[in-house]
């Protein structure tokens, strides 16, 4: 560090406002001047300028904090370190109550190159340290990178205040930078053990310092003994909760969830958040569970009809996402969702019932005569507000996408993007207007909807407005007529209307068309999610191996090793190799947003305990 940078660091952080050199200068010293052109001669290294305008003045002018910090900065520079001795023990004796002085001396005999002097001196600091003097100390040993005495300090003050978990924060921000995983997990849970308000900042600091999976590991063991031997502490279970979203348990967090409503009171409230996390997270085992509880338990409770239609939405995403689409299962949905209405009535309440048995009805079974009627229901509800409203006329929308009808869907989602602007709602009809430019070749116009909706404040919308815009940025650069991309819109757009067939047809012509078109990559993944769609598992296989097996297509390589382990693991049953392709994912793409579920299925199928 250079001299200046110690004076300036110094200043600020011993904490004291500079002494008028006015008051104390000798005769003929010019204060402002003096000090001023001291601190030129330190900037610019010429450090024997320094101490010849610093030397002649009194001992009290030499302690103060204008001109000790780089009266002594240059006497060191110079080697001079039995003058930089002399003047720092007058300074210790002249303000004994700065602490900091005699962290400082230590520095000069650490810089001679003699550390135990240097050990001896801090440890008299140390053995002389009031509370007062804790703080600043541990930021001095702080700023000349001492970190193990700043621990020392820090512990100090501890004894000093006869409390355990006296500087608790800064310790585990200590320990956490030097990545001193066993003390930080020590600190946290000892902190939130006496002070439960401290739980969202252990979180913050436990997010920064566990990097491993062995971390991860030691935390829950901790954890999970903690609430076992203390279970009226909620803190320790707010942060095994946390932990296992973490590392996506969420049939550990449920079981967390439940203690904490219990404990609270909040009648399923905890477990509806977290069953509503495992569903958003596709964990679609863990959000029945969850909802199923709450339907069960609080039945009468003030989430109890919200958990029963949650619980069917959560079977319906299910169902959609087990290839192939079973229609038996779409089928006894239909039944469950009629019957539900039956029981709740048809009400605003319900509305996303009606909404879900539509988009059944157009989507899986076909009827979309049927499903258009649901939805003009919800629509011509007396009381019906416009958020219910306007939720049905953007499926509408969809409806008419599907029926080949885009002036019409346009103008569903152009009446809602108007009377919701700056909402999610909004948000997402103008996502659909994009994609609707989009699916036409208009991608301009796309790109002018993506460009506003990238700065959304609804962080899913804002992802997907994102991947377009880059999927349309990528690949007119250099197919500027877009015709590449034109085609692969086109096939989008049969994939949202559920005419699989014809969308694989058209994406084999597209690489017929266009061979080595950058497009590519994404051409084979999604011919491979159409074919495990069908359940043409041996050729999404085959198709997901063109990209793994080929460097060109690394942007994409991590996706379609997931999802070959996915389709290993689910469809064809194979374990073994499953879990070897979820080995792959993790060693392979550390830095991979699939990592964590990744490891956390290769866990469950080795046998782990998760």
């Amino acid at each position: 560090m250079r001299p200046y940078s110690f004076f300036v660091a110094a200043a600020f952080l011993l904490g004291f406002s500079a002494p008028s050199l006015a008051q104390q200068a000798p005769k003929g010293w010019a204060p402002v001047e003096g000090a001023t052109l001291a601190n030129d001669y330190a900037r610019r290294g010429e450090h024997e300028k320094v101490v010849f305008l610093f030397e002649k003045l009194p001992a009290a002018e030499q302690a103060s904090l204008a001109v000790f910090p780089v009266y002594l900065a240059s006497l060191q520079a110079l080697k001079r370190y039995k003058d930089a001795e002399k003047v720092a023990k007058k300074a210790a004796k002249l303000r004994p109550e700065e602490a900091t002085i005699g962290v400082a001396l230590g520095g000069v005999y650490a810089a001679a190159g003699d550390a135990p002097a240097a050990e001896k001196q801090w440890q008299k600091v140390l053995a002389q340290l009031t509370p007062a003097q804790v703080q600043p100390v541990a930021t001095e040993f702080s700023r000349r990178e001492l970190p193990a005495w700043v621990e020392r300090t820090y512990l100090r003050g501890r004894a000093l205040a006869k409390n355990d978990t006296e500087y608790a924060p800064e310790l585990i921000r200590l320990y956490t930078v030097s990545q001193d995983q066993g003390r930080v997990l020590a600190e946290t849970l000892r902190l939130v053990a006496q002070d439960e308000r401290q739980v969202p900042f252990v979180r913050n600091m436990l997010q920064n310092a566990l990097r491993e999976e062995k971390d991860f590991e030691a935390l829950e063991k901790l954890l999970l003994t903690a609430t076992q031997e203390h279970p009226d502490q909620a803190a320790y279970s707010e942060l095994l909760l946390w932990l296992q979203v973490q590392r996506r348990d969420f049939s550990g967090a449920l079981v967390q969830a439940r203690a904490l409503d219990r404990r609270g009171r909040t009648q399923g409230s905890r477990v509806m958040e977290m069953a509503a996390i495992a569903q958003q997270n596709k964990d679609y085992e863990s959000a029945i569970e969850g909802f199923a509880y709450v339907a069960k338990e609080y039945r009468g409770g003030p989430y109890g009809n919200a958990a029963r239609q949650r619980l069917l939405q959560a079977r319906e995403a299910q169902v959609r996402e087990t290839y192939p689409v079973d229609l038996a299962k779409v089928r006894a949905l239909v039944v469950d969702y009629e019957q539900l209405l039956a029981e709740l009535g048809r009400t605003p309440d319900t509305a996303p019932v009606l909404r879900n048995l539509a988009n059944l009805h157009a989507f899986q079974l076909n009827d979309r005569a049927k499903a258009m009627a649901l939805l003009q229901e919800v629509i011509d509800m007396p009381r019906a507000g416009d958020e219910v409203v306007d939720q049905a006329k953007v499926t509408q929308g969809d409806l008419y996408l599907l029926k080949q009808e885009p002036w019409e869907a346009t103008l569903l989602y152009s009446q809602v993007e108007k009377s919701h602007k700056d909402s999610p709602l909004g948000y997402e009809a103008k996502l659909r207007n994009a994609r609707l430019s989009y699916y036409a070749g208009d991608f301009k116009l796309a790109q002018s909807h993506l460009d506003i909706l990238k700065e959304a404040t609804t962080r899913e919308i804002a992802n997907d407005a994102m991947q377009l815009s880059l999927l349309i940025q990528d690949n007119t650069v250099e197919d500027t007529l877009g015709l590449g991309l034109r085609a692969y819109a086109a096939v989008e757009q049969l994939v949202f209307q559920n005419k699989v067939k014809e969308a694989i047809t058209g994406l084999d012509a597209l690489l017929e068309k266009f061979p080595g078109h950058p497009l590519s990559d994404d051409t084979y993944y999604l011919k491979a999610q159409l074919q495990r769609r069908v359940g043409d598992f041996v050729g999404a296989i085959a198709t997901l191996e063109r990209i793994t097996g080929n460097p060109k297509y690394d942007v994409l390589s991590d996706d379609a090793l997931f999802l070959l382990a996915r389709i290993q693991e689910e469809d064809i049953k194979d374990k073994g190799k499953a879990q070897e392709l979820y080995s792959q994912v993790i060693t392979k793409y550390p830095g991979s947003i699939y990592v964590a579920e990744a490891r956390k299925r290769f866990r469950k199928l080795r046998g782990d305990g998760v």
